[in-house]
């Protein structure tokens, strides 16, 4: 994994969870107030329109030393020179995924079972995606919650780096992070927040809060 890429707070973002706002002033605020990557998901952008606003996004992040991951789309991904592409179970095959862009981008992989957890492939892929932890109404297919208990149980079985996403505010960022992810990932949380900078800095604060014994 590059070692620039700071999976502390990660923020997903897309035109669809911004409340009628653009994506790159959401995303520059909340990178201001503490968002360390940022991962593009259009599930129905057009690709022409996808493209620039990945473009756009790698204009804003990149000279801020912010990588921008694209999700599912490495077509995107590549046209857009972005840094990285996170891909699902149901994506194309990470292999694949590595196969075609060799060492030059960060390959992320959601896992949402201790299974798939096991068969992840360190030479691969450069970190994984946990979740839901909890219940969360912005992926309407996403898997039964894991628990803290379920994220700690894979997390103890991978051999990448790994953030934890679904449902996940300020109040339980400290706790998660005791599971041991390296870092959270987020979407409500500061995409519909009046203000996202506030948003981010009370997550970036929240990591710091005493863990549990």
């Amino acid at each position: 994994m590059s070692p620039s890429l700071d999976l502390s707070l990660y923020l997903v973002i897309g035109s669809d969870v911004t409340a009628g706002r653009r994506v790159d002033d959401v995303a520059r605020e909340a990178v201001a107030g503490g968002v360390t990557a940022v991962q593009l998901r259009e599930k129905h952008l057009p690709t022409r329109l996808f493209v620039e606003q990945a473009r756009t996004l790698v204009a804003l992040l990149r000279p801020l030393g912010i990588p921008l991951i694209v999700n599912d789309r490495l077509d995107v991904a590549l046209a857009a020179d972005a840094d990285g592409v996170h891909v699902g179970q149901d994506d194309m095959m990470a292999a694949d995924v590595r196969r075609l862009v060799g060492r030059r981008m960060v390959v992320g992989l959601s896992v949402t079972t201790l299974d798939e957890a096991k068969r992840v492939d360190a030479d691969i892929v450069d970190y994984v995606g946990i979740g839901p932890v909890f219940a969360t109404s912005t992926k309407l297919d996403a898997a039964r919650p894991l628990g803290l208990e379920g994220t700690a149980a894979i997390c103890r079985v991978l051999r990448v780096p790994a953030v934890a996403i679904g449902g996940i505010d300020a109040d339980t960022a400290a706790a998660i992070l005791a599971a041991g992810v390296q870092g959270i990932a987020v979407v409500s949380a500061i995409c519909s927040a009046v203000q996202p900078r506030e948003a981010a800095a009370g997550l970036a604060l929240g990591q710091k809060s005493p863990r549990p014994a």
